[in-house]
């Protein structure tokens, strides 16, 4: 579903190219728990940004189910990214003004789905993830974990194929990170593909593959 062919992103830091990542080459299949792993700056999220189609390779080639999205417009990529990937950030970053329910419909609405179908679909997604009477709540009024289910909410609200997570629970306690991790599962074993980004040893373990990325390059890569 995923295949990146001699993959790299520079980076210019004054007048000095800085490769983030180095000829990636990876293949990820549809329904795969991958954890990727590595230290503070080795990489890891530049490959998830550039996966998100949040950010254009320097070289290299991408097919994401088959089409060679480098080659794709802004506007094109944009499409693909709106109906094929759901993001779970460590900030959340919810529309502060908005509800919980105005939040996950957010993406609905960008793409111009009719207003009666955007409500049946976020009544749905709310009563999925435990928070049909916080609909109503602003980001300021939940709690942590509620803000991370709302964030989960908005990135699995047009039916994605791939959800990629940032460090899913690294602004959470842990009990409401152990909820969290689970309702990813959840959708996991529906058969939507998971990518975590972590540092933490105890999240990859969960995942059924585990890469490892150090220097911008992938050092290993284990199956379990």
């Amino acid at each position: 579903m995923i295949r990146l062919q001699g993959i790299s992103r520079e980076f210019l830091v004054g007048d000095q190219a800085i490769k983030a990542i180095k000829d990636i080459d990876l293949s990820l299949d549809a329904g795969e728990y991958v954890a990727i792993m590595g230290p503070s700056g080795s990489g890891k999220s530049t490959l998830l940004n550039v996966i998100g189609l949040l950010d254009r390779p320097t070289a290299g080639t991408y097919l994401l189910t088959a089409q060679d999205v480098t080659q794709l417009s802004d506007n094109e990529i944009a499409q693909v990214r709106q109906t094929k990937i759901g993001f779970v950030f460590q900030f959340f970053h919810l529309v502060p003004r908005l509800t919980a329910a105005e939040n996950i419909a957010l993406p609905m609405t960008l793409a111009g789905i009719p207003p009666a179908q955007r409500r049946e679909r976020v009544t749905e997604v709310l009563e999925s993830i435990g928070l049909s009477e916080r609909a109503h709540h602003r980001p300021d009024q939940l709690s942590g974990g509620q803000r991370q289910r709302v964030a989960i909410a908005r990135a699995t609200v047009m039916n994605p194929s791939v959800i990629l997570a940032d460090e899913p629970t690294g602004n959470l306690d842990s009990k409401s990170g152990q909820d969290v991790l689970r309702i990813l599962e959840l959708l996991n074993e529906q058969g939507i593909m998971l990518l975590v980004v972590t540092h933490d040893p105890e999240i990859g373990a969960r995942a059924r593959r585990r890469i490892r990325i150090v220097d911008g390059a992938i050092e290993s890569d284990i199956q379990q």
